[in-house]
């Protein structure tokens, strides 16, 4: 099994490491366009191969497709990441024209791959991917909401002291700040619910935390966070490679689904060596309804920005 990682950044890197250490994957191939970066992190990796126990070949290149070629996921890390006071809808005529050209690369070599779309904003950018190469919606998965339900489950972790593993939690709806929608009338620890064990202003203060969990680490770091961005994008390839048929929420192209059309958005999927296998129908209640709507309402809206990239 191959998977190829487009931009050598920190996401790029982590995604590498754990693909490579969790042994997800045969040959995982590292690219970007600067000279030397995908190189020097790839044989740096490497070196870890024979103290970490593992046997995945990694090869970083500099804007070498033709290394990408018949790639069963691919990986679309590019684009500048976002900085401490913006937007993600800033980012969309700077990463659109990227994203767009490092697509048309990646189809050239493996046009049946599945592409698994992190850079943001990523709602909007896997819209893009999917709308602008005409290709079919279950093979076009946006990252987001792993990300964002790991850390919803850090905070109820941290909240209830009980291990994640025990916690089980989503998040629906758009990876941005005012978009995400933790479920928290869902979430569980061991069967439990939540709410059993946390009190009105808790619950509200997690979901708060949660959705700005993106913003927090901006601005403690300095950029964008990449452990967990890396360790989620891991599982959701895991799962593809693997056909372990996993429920995670990703962001994917709907049809009607939840009462929406033409729009990628965070809804909870079966992940599985076809990609996109179902997804899946949660019941909502009303309240958690009009926050979907409100949600692709703003998703929507920036997706009107890509006019001139579709």
């Amino acid at each position: 099994m191959k998977v190829s990682i487009i931009g050598a950044g920190n996401v790029g890197a982590s995604c590498a490491e754990y693909i490579a250490i969790g042994k997800i994957a045969n040959e995982v191939i590292l690219l970007d366009i600067k000279k030397g970066l995908s190189e020097g992190k790839a044989l740096d990796l490497t070196q870890t191969s024979s103290t970490l126990g593992f046997d995945t070949f990694i090869k970083g290149v500099t804007d070498d497709y033709q290394s990408t070629k018949d790639s069963d996921v691919v990986v679309i890390t590019s684009g500048i990441p976002r900085k401490p006071g913006m937007s993600r809808e800033e980012l969309i005529g700077i990463n659109a024209d990227i994203v767009n050209s490092v697509t048309e690369n990646i189809l050239k070599y493996s046009p049946n791959t599945i592409i698994v779309v992190v850079s943001n904003p990523m709602d909007t950018m896997t819209y893009l991917v999917l709308k602008s190469n005409k290709l079919n919606e279950n093979r076009v998965i946006g990252m987001g909401g792993a990300l964002d339900s790991s850390r919803f489950k850090t905070y109820l972790s941290k909240a209830i002291n009980k291990p994640q593993s025990d916690i089980h939690a989503m998040v629906i709806g758009g990876h941005g700040d005012t978009t995400m929608i933790p479920l928290m009338r869902l979430a569980s620890y061991n069967g439990i619910p939540i709410s059993n064990f946390l009190s009105s202003e808790k619950q509200e203060e997690i979901i708060s935390s949660t959705m700005i969990g993106g913003a927090t680490l901006t601005k403690l770091l300095g950029t964008s966070a990449w452990y967990a961005p890396g360790a989620s994008v891991s599982y959701l390839v895991d799962s593809i490679l693997n056909n372990k048929k996993k429920i995670i929420p990703c962001s994917v192209y709907l049809e009607g689904q939840y009462g929406l059309n033409d729009i990628c958005i965070g809804v909870p999927c079966v992940i599985g060596k076809n990609g996109v296998e179902e997804i899946i129908d949660l019941e909502l209640n009303s309240t958690e309804k009009d926050k979907l709507k409100e949600s692709a309402k703003a998703i929507t809206l920036m997706n009107e920005s890509l006019k001139n990239f579709i």
